[in-house]
């Protein structure tokens, strides 16, 4: 009995009192900012359950006695049941696609009785369990095509069953694993080939109708494939070492369009495309001479990567008119600037940019907001609840809300490095990277400054499901690290 009790004070002397501490703040200013957004002129109990912001305090009283619980359970329990926990949240999440509730147009939510859960929001401390117990498996090597492709698959599956969902903009929060991947040792030049896919899309598609100069040639198609033979020829550089050969492709790509674009604009006008379409096949002809004159496998990658940045270019434009569903394609529209919809699509965004503007540098004060109240915001209480922040708070108030979670995530990498084992340093990458990923984005869409995609702010958005959530990600990272000292038998 004297060594259980003496097991629960350790317990709790070694845990982490400022994130906990950074976690309580967050809850309070976020029922604030959700008791703002909710507020109506004229309510006299804004603790009453009728209201959102007395449901809010519900959600945070048994988000904290989940806390409680998650601290009291043993740590070891998390490591063993990963794939159980894992194995269950997926058959949860495929359950959810068949269900009959359509709320808001997505099947997400399981409704019993009077208590609406997203399945989705949990998914999220599983496959980081899961993430974590694949990668401190003994010999794994994120190196090795079988381990990597292991760890993609585990993301992936929840990934597909929520889009089946029609929740897309809960499964991209998944994107944040990649973070994790490169922390462990993944190529940079993965995340690499994400940041230019991006590139590729926006500039193709926001500058696909742009005529460069006075030659009939799409400047977005223009601007890509001179990426994309900049990036290739940097590739063979840099991982082929061979300067050479990179100059050589540099030389032959560059000039000849060089000269097409003169020809075009001061002789005969014609699309200059075609004559990069040219020198990138010359390219890649030269890339697979290489390959196989020298068996050096970079050579090969780096043809695949120019490969499939063309054909990923080329199929942007089928994805965005037919793939995506047309209140998202209106979104992105909107975003690049190619469709002004102040009374529709950019709408939420051009009212929330309002709400922020008019907070000034003080704030109007607590539950003082004109445009939270008048309802002129959609959502403003959950995916846009940062506005009523910026409205009451202020300039100040808001760079407060975005230091404490800047202290949150930069805690949280300071707990994972000082991981003794590779379980706890990967779930603690995954926690803090799928918290960035939520506040950039965010945030970002508040601001117009990302995609309106849909997803919580952390501790602030209205809602049970996205506060337990995001309160399991945190307390069994808190547990695990309570416990890093213990030699295990």
């Amino acid at each position: 009995m004297g060594q259980q009790s003496d097991k629960h004070i350790s317990v709790w002397s070694a845990l982490d009192w400022w994130t906990i501490g950074i976690y309580l703040a967050l809850l309070s200013l976020g029922w604030m900012s959700v008791c703002g957004a909710s507020y109506t002129f004229g309510e006299t109990d804004i603790f009453s359950l009728d209201t959102r912001s007395g449901m809010q305090i519900v959600w945070i009283g048994t988000s904290v006695c989940l806390g409680f619980v998650l601290l009291m359970m043993d740590d070891r329990m998390y490591d063993t049941f990963a794939y159980i926990i894992y194995a269950l949240l997926l058959l949860l999440l495929f359950a959810t696609i068949f269900n009959p509730h359509e709320i808001k147009g997505s099947r997400s939510w399981l409704v019993l009785g009077p208590l609406r859960l997203q399945p989705a929001e949990f998914a999220k401390f599983a496959t980081a369990l899961a993430t974590a117990k694949l990668m401190s498996t003994q010999g794994f090597d994120i190196h090795r095509w079988r381990d990597f492709i292991s760890s993609l698959l585990v993301i992936l599956l929840p990934m597909m069953f929520i889009v089946l969902q029609k929740e897309t903009g809960s499964a991209l929060v998944y994107l944040a694993f990649f973070l994790v991947f490169y922390r462990e040792g993944m190529t940079g030049s993965v995340l690499f080939v994400g940041i230019a896919a991006v590139v590729y899309f926006v500039i193709g598609i926001r500058y696909a109708d742009v005529m460069l100069w006075d030659t009939p040639t799409s400047t977005g198609k223009f601007i890509v494939l001179s990426l994309i033979q900049l990036f290739t020829a940097g590739m063979v550089w840099i991982y082929c070492k061979n300067r050479e050969a990179a100059t050589r492709l540099l030389t032959i790509c560059f000039g000849t369009t060089a000269v097409a674009l003169l020809f075009s604009q001061y002789v005969i006008p014609f699309n200059v495309v075609w004559v990069l379409w040219i020198s990138s096949i010359i390219m890649i002809g030269h890339l697979l001479w290489w390959a196989l004159g020298t068996r050096i496998r970079s050579y090969y990658l780096i043809l695949l990567f120019a490969i499939g940045s063309i054909g990923f270019f080329y199929s942007a434009d089928y994805v965005l008119n037919k793939v995506m569903e047309p209140h998202q394609r209106v979104r992105i529209n909107v975003l690049l600037g190619l469709e002004e919809d102040p009374s529709g699509a950019g709408y939420n965004v051009h009212q929330s940019v309002i709400a922020i503007g008019s907070g000034g540098l003080e704030g109007k004060g607590f539950l003082n907001g004109t445009q939270t109240k008048l309802k002129f915001v959609p959502e403003q209480d959950t995916d846009f609840i940062f506005c009523t922040v910026g409205e009451e708070e202020g300039f100040l108030g808001s760079a407060m809300v975005l230091l404490l979670f800047l202290a949150l995530i930069l805690r949280l990498i300071y707990l994972a490095e000082r991981q003794r084992f590779r379980f706890g340093r990967v779930y603690g990458y995954s926690v803090l990277s799928i918290f960035l990923f939520h506040v950039f984005v965010n945030v970002g869409m508040v601001l117009g400054l990302t995609p309106v995609i849909g997803i919580p702010l952390p501790f602030f958005s209205y809602g049970g499901s996205s506060l337990w959530g995001f309160t399991f990600l945190l307390f069994i990272f808190l547990r695990i690290d309570a416990r890093r000292h213990l030699v295990r038998e």
